[in-house]
Parts: C-alpha cells; sequence; structure tokens
C-alpha cells in the first residue's frame, strides 16, 4: 500500500510518540509498504528507504512544541490539516494512518478519498488533558471525548499500545478491529556489558556505589516528587546510595534541582540532562536498580521496555501503568507512596541475589514476548484489516 500518515509532532525527536511513530514506520516499510508522512516543522529528518517527509508551515512565534496537549498545537494541527489535504490530492492513497489527534484529520480525508482509515492510539485523548493538568473545563474534556468516540467509529483499524486502551476502544465500539501492538522495539536497545564503567567514571562514582537509574521526561505524571522523598528515607538508611535522572529540558531539570535541595537530597541525586538515545544503554549498564515511580495515568511507560532488555532489578509503582506489562516475577512492585518505593529500592540494593533473579526474568520475558518479529506480526495483522483480507475480529492476542 502507499499510505499517507499524519503525525502531529516533532519528528524525529528522542521521546515516546516520535519514538512509536519511528518504529511504526519502519515495521511498515519492512512489510513492503511506503509511506509518506505529513508531520510538525520540528525534528531532524529521517531517512528510511519508503519514507518520504512532508513538514506544514511553522505559524508565527512558534519555535518548539512542548510534550503533551497544550494551545500552541491548535495553530500547528491546523497548518498540518493543509498540508495533509494538499498531499491527498495530489497523491494515489490507499490508506490513511494517524496518529494522536491527528486521527480527525485523517478521519475526514480518508473518507473523502474514499480509502480505509487506521487511527494510531498512543493515548485516551480525554485522559491526556488530567495526566497533563491542561484544563479543568468540562467542555473541552467533554470536547476531546467526543472527537474519541467519533475518530474510533469511523476507523476501520485501531493499533493501541496498551490493554488499558484497549478497553477504552471496546467500551466505545466492541466492533472495530483492534491490534494490541507494545511499544517495545521504539524504548531503545539493551546494555552491553560494561559500558556502564565510563559512566560511573565520568560522574565520579566509583564501581561499588549503590546507583539507582530513572530515565525519561520530568512531566509531573512521572512521579518524581514521589522519588526525590523515597530517595531522602533510602539516604538515610545507605549514604552512599546515588540517584542518576536521565532526561528533562533544560528548565525541568533546574526546577527539579531546586527541589532536590529544598527536600534535602541535592548530594544523593546526579542530573544529567537529556542523551542521546544511543547513549541510554550504557547508563542502565552502570546503574543497579532502574527506578519508575510514575503515581498517575495508565499507559505503559516506553522506558519499561528497555528496562526489561537492560536484565537489571526493577521498582515500580503497583499500578495499571505498570502491571499491564510487569508483575512480581520480574520486578518488585510497590505502593504509590515515598515510604513504601523507598522500601522497594532498598530491598534491591541489600539483596543483589534477588534482584539478579528479577533482572534475569524480565530479560527472559523481553527475549520472549516483546520482540521485533511479534511486533512485525502484529503490524501485518493490521495492515491485513485496511486490505480487507483479514476477518474481522480483535487482533493481538485479546478477547
Amino acid at each position: 500500500m502507499r499510505i499517507l500518515m499524519i503525525a502531529p509532532e516533532p519528528f524525529f525527536e528522542p521521546r515516546g510518540t516520535p519514538f512509536s511513530e519511528y518504529h511504526r514506520i519502519r515495521a511498515l516499510l519492512d512489510l513492503g509498504h511506503t509511506v509518506d508522512l505529513v508531520t510538525y516543522p520540528f525534528g531532524r529528518d529521517v531517512e528510511l528507504p519508503g519514507l518520504t517527509i512532508f513538514r506544514c508551515a511553522r505559524p508565527p512565534l512558534i519555535r518548539r512544541v512542548r510534550i503533551g496537549p497544550s494551545w500552541a498545537k491548535l495553530s500547528l494541527d491546523l497548518a498540518l490539516s493543509v498540508t495533509a489535504a494538499r498531499r491527498a490530492l495530489v497523491g494515489r492513497y490507499d490508506a490513511v494512518h494517524s496518529h494522536e489527534e491527528g486521527a480527525l484529520i485523517g478521519v475526514l480525508l480518508a473518507r473523502a478519498l474514499g480509502v480505509p482509515h487506521l487511527y494510531d492510539m498512543h493515548s485516551s485523548l480525554p485522559q491526556q488533558l488530567e495526566n497533563f493538568a491542561f484544563t479543568r473545563s468540562r467542555l473541552v474534556v467533554r470536547a476531546f471525548a467526543w472527537l474519541e468516540r467519533f475518530v474510533v467509529r469511523r476507523s476501520s483499524v485501531i493499533i493501541v499500545i496498551c490493554a488499558q486502551l484497549f478497553d477504552v476502544v471496546r467500551a466505545i465500539d466492541a466492533t472495530v478491529p483492534t491490534v494490541l501492538i507494545e511499544n517495545a522495539p521504539g524504548s531503545g536497545e539493551a546494555p552491553t556489558a560494561g559500558t556502564g564503567a565510563r559512566v560511573r567514571a565520568d560522574l565520579g562514582l566509583s564501581p561499588d556505589t549503590p546507583v539507582a537509574l530513572y530515565t525519561g521526561t520530568f512531566e509531573a505524571y512521572q512521579g518524581l516528587d514521589l522519588l526525590f522523598t523515597a530517595m531522602r528515607v533510602v539516604s538515610a538508611r545507605q549514604p552512599r546510595a546515588r540517584l542518576v535522572l536521565v532526561g528533562g529540558e533544560a528548565a525541568q531539570v533546574a526546577r527539579e534541582q531546586a527541589r532536590a535541595r529544598e527536600m534535602g537530597v541535592a548530594g544523593a541525586v546526579l542530573f544529567v540532562g537529556q542523551r542521546p538515545a544511543e547513549e541510554i544503554p550504557a547508563f542502565l549498564d552502570a546503574a543497579d536498580l532502574l527506578v519508575s515511580p510514575r503515581s498517575t495515568g495508565t499507559n505503559t511507560p516506553l522506558k519499561i521496555y528497555q528496562y526489561l532488555r537492560a536484565g537489571k532489578p526493577i521498582v515500580a509503582t503497583r499500578l495499571l501503568t505498570h502491571t499491564q506489562v510487569l508483575d512480581d516475577g520480574v520486578a518488585t512492585l510497590t505502593g504509590a507512596t515515598a515510604e513504601e518505593f523507598a522500601a522497594g529500592m532498598l530491598a534491591m540494593f541489600d539483596d543483589r541475589a534477588r534482584g539478579a533473579r528479577l533482572g534475569e526474568n524480565a530479560k527472559r520475558l523481553a527475549e520472549t514476548r516483546y520482540t521485533y518479529e511479534a511486533y512485525l506480526e502484529r503490524t501485518r495483522q493490521a495492515c491485513a484489516h485496511l486490505t480487507g483480507r483479514a476477518t474481522p475480529q480483535v487482533a493481538g492476542g485479546m478477547a
């Protein structure tokens, strides 16, 4: 198929949804399709055989777009709509594939072209408003809920990235073909043993310093406040323990550094800022345990799949955002309080043998369930629904 894809994100930037879009495109190309991608005027170009990128115009005064809902995205999405419509007029497409709120544009263009539409659902649109504390307006929330229902009911097939989103789709329309494709390939590579030694040396950490690692964004829902409070408890028990945080924009890092000072843990917390994706495996290798303190939301964090591949002990909150993938056999799951999270971290620092067993189990899970081959097969199933070659049933092992 020749596919018109609409992605209302900066592409490519090393963060969640753009990572997912990149690997979705790569899988489509591996299956023999071609993709014309319409996206924002930000991000670096990616060269893949079969991919052509078309960027919309940049509205005046907008020089970047942050993660999550924002007023800046309104004007960007309008510009995106214009570019997508132009492509639809001159191209001969077999399907339209759209991500996030770009699905509204995609549904309308697909209907105008008389071709099927694939909705790539990375999150629930009204839930995004809550996760990012974007608005308290019930009218806006209802509008996003209506938009989500409209798109779901008019799509030929839907890809969801976690089981909770599968339930959201089923509640709206139980008949629409839905394929669960976890974002495992987009989470990054596994570490190579020994590469972490350089990271520790650069950070001034000795080989026997207990190190916990967090990777990801610094948005409020990630639970960094819980993590810093937990680290205060950990430091009281193990003064040599250090928490290394990879990620965050410059302003966010400055804000969290100030918070760490206020909480009295500045000496135990090291901020290294954003790092290229290819550097993350070395940081994973340098760590003794990997933490995910997310306190709200239901989508599985992208980093969890890379944590699994790292084969290191994982400490995460026992919330749906994690338990869709993790269980007690592969991770230490705790209550969403600082005291419980600290207890989980200390347990992994103290019982290295148990941590090693959990890490081995985690790596085995990644190597058996979250492989690129499985990812490619699920993508093939989604495409089969677009071409009419699949039976109208839910794919991805979900009933």
